[in-house]
């Protein structure tokens, strides 16, 4: 158990641009290690306070990120939970907001910082943005209240000067320093001359709300508990995203609806979650729900929300059983579904849980 009074940080690095270097023969970006990262990075050493690192494995580019390797990070949390006041993973662009949606539920009753970050260019280039996004992170992630508590008990991303709830994040920049947005939920701190922590917007412990299906899950996950902290290594990825277009076939849509061993498919839907009125679109729906596969329906539209029953066109899926998905991100379904489904959760208590705000993922009006 740590005692001291001074924060301590643990940096894990999983790999990405951000540990990158290029090779100088074939002018490709190659992999590195943390102690070229160190090595770039002597400012770390200004920090008066304890800062170590671990590097899960080989570096993993982020397009190649799987759910075992979320599990990878969660235990490396997990066993250094009770020995750090925050922690901030260096992780690749690509699937960050994966990552940091997954997280967000794997760590139930998180109280301490999970900063994610990384850059665009390679920390050893001179117009890198890596320097300035690990500096901060850690800052944040070493950031106390008045009381003394961690300033930001989430799973965040901070990116080009603003700090974000993971799970309403995504990734909307290839080319830009400002390579992450969330559009449907305000920052939670934005890095200027100072750190401005919108605090309303945090959720502390005493904001959270109790779930009383988690016991439930938990024995079923057979969760973890250290300082509080459960952790659950439960995911399944037995799910497809289904996105509509105008004219989109029957044979599509079939395709879809007939993958081997299907649990959940995610509508990518117009608007506000309309769909195409075709009587074969909702029965195909209907059908596989009838089987058990948890379908929800998501909006095309980085901002804004689902409202279903809004139009026609989506009280067709609602009637279908079509749960909602609210303003939630792609990347915040897709890890919310392979949660619920990871823990063998009933319909009923999937229904509860898709329309429940479990880390602060979906507003609820």
């Amino acid at each position: 158990m740590k005692t001291t009074s001074s924060p301590s940080i643990l940096i894990i690095y999983t790999g990405g641009t951000i540990g990158m270097v290029e090779n100088h023969e074939t002018h490709a970006l190659e992999a590195f290690d943390w102690h070229h990262l160190q090595k770039s990075v002597p400012e770390l050493d200004q920090f008066q306070f304890r800062i170590d690192a671990i590097t899960l494995g080989n570096p993993i580019d982020s397009a190649d990120m799987e759910p075992k390797d979320w599990k990878r990070m969660a235990k490396a949390i997990e066993d250094n939970y009770e020995q750090y006041d925050g922690f901030v993973m260096l992780h690749g662009t690509d699937t960050m907001a994966f990552t940091a949606s997954a997280l967000s539920f794997m760590l139930e009753n998180l109280q301490k910082p999970v900063i994610i970050t990384g850059s665009q260019l390679p920390i050893g280039q001179l117009r890198t943005d890596g320097k300035e996004n690990l500096l901060t992170s850690v800052e944040i992630a070493a950031a106390r209240t008045e009381d003394g508590k961690p300033m930001v008990p989430e799973v965040c991303i901070f990116f080009e000067n603003e700090l974000m709830r993971g799970n309403r994040t995504m990734k909307l920049n290839s080319e830009g320093f400002n390579a992450f947005r969330s559009y449907n939920f305000d920052p939670l701190a934005k890095a200027g001359i100072h750190i401005e922590y919108a605090r309303h917007n945090i959720l502390y412990p005493e904001k959270r709300a109790e779930h009383k299906l988690f016991p439930a899950i938990n024995n079923i996950s057979g969760a973890n508990t250290k300082d509080g902290l459960f952790v659950h290594y439960n995911m399944d990825n037995h799910i497809a995203i289904l996105t509509l277009f105008p004219g989109i076939t029957e044979e599509v849509v079939e395709g879809f609806c007939n993958v081997p061993g299907l649990r959940g498919l995610i509508l990518q839907t117009f608007g506000s979650g309309n769909a195409p009125q075709k009587p074969w679109f909702v029965e195909k729906l209907k059908k596989i729900i009838s089987h058990g596969i948890v379908v929800v329906n998501t909006t095309q539209c980085p901002r804004g929300s689902v409202e279903m029953g809004r139009y026609e066109t989506s009280l067709q899926l609602l009637e279908a059983g079509v749960l909602n998905g609210y303003d939630s991100t792609l990347e915040c379904v897709v890890a919310k579904m392979m949660f619920l489904l990871g823990h063998n959760c009933t319909p009923e208590q999937i229904n509860l849980l898709m329309n429940t705000s479990i880390a602060g993922e979906i507003t609820l009006k």
